[in-house]
Order: structure tokens, then C-alpha cells, then sequence
């Protein structure tokens, strides 16, 4: 087994993918339309990986609310700092780089224009 994709409910599909796509250089690896179903599926792929982030976008839907048991999805990189930068240089909702007691800062969150927060966290 393996995992295969996580889902998010997106307000705005057009705003969401340039966020995903902008931020990380996500790539659209396919897409789903149902227009009878009023609905779309996009599903997101990380260069030389292969799992999935899935935006299902409502085409009736107001937004949501995401509750207080989500987290976040958490995304790794070899340039923390480099990535932290250019995320705040876009203008992107984005913390500090943070660090749990007794190691060097390690981490931050940036979040994406539904609220959803994403991890990002420095290789090891």
C-alpha cells in the first residue's frame, strides 16, 4: 500500500492553483470536470513525486469551514530559508521561520487562499 492523494475543497479553483503552482511549483498532473455534477477535480503532483494533492472545487459553494481538526499537509525542502523568502517576497500569508524547544529554526506555515495552512519543513 501506499498513499495516494489528500483532498482540500477549494472556493476559488483559479486562485487556488496559482497559489500551489507559485508557491511550490506544483504541476497539474490531471483534471477532472463534471459540469452536469457542477464539480471539478485537479490533481497536483510535486516535480519527481507522485503524490497527489486533489482540489475539488464546488462550482456552487460559498467557501468552507474548515473546522478545528484539520493541521495542515506539510511539504519538505533543501532551501527552507531560499523557499521562506520567496514566499514572503509574493506577498503570501507566512509565519516566521519557527523551531521546537533546543533546535534551530526548522520550519514555517504559509497559508493558501482558502485558509488551509501547508508546513514547510527543512529536509533532514
Amino acid at each position: 500500500m501506499k498513499m495516494a492523494h489528500t483532498c482540500v475543497r477549494v472556493k476559488d479553483l483559479d486562485a487556488s492553483l496559482d497559489f500551489y503552482q507559485k508557491a511550490f511549483d506544483f504541476e497539474i498532473s490531471r483534471r477532472r470536470d463534471f459540469p452536469d455534477s457542477k464539480f471539478s477535480l485537479v490533481y497536483l503532483t510535486l516535480p519527481g513525486d507522485d503524490y497527489e494533492l486533489e482540489l475539488t472545487y464546488n462550482y456552487d459553494s460559498d467557501g468552507y469551514d474548515l473546522g478545528n481538526g484539520y493541521g495542515h499537509i506539510a511539504i519538505a525542502t533543501d532551501d527552507l530559508e531560499g523557499l521562506h523568502a520567496k514566499h514572503k517576497a509574493a506577498g503570501f500569508d507566512v509565519t516566521d521561520l519557527k523551531n521546537l524547544p533546543g533546535v534551530p529554526p526548522s520550519y514555517y506555515f504559509v497559508i493558501d487562499p482558502d485558509g488551509y495552512k501547508i508546513e514547510v519543513i527543512r529536509f533532514k
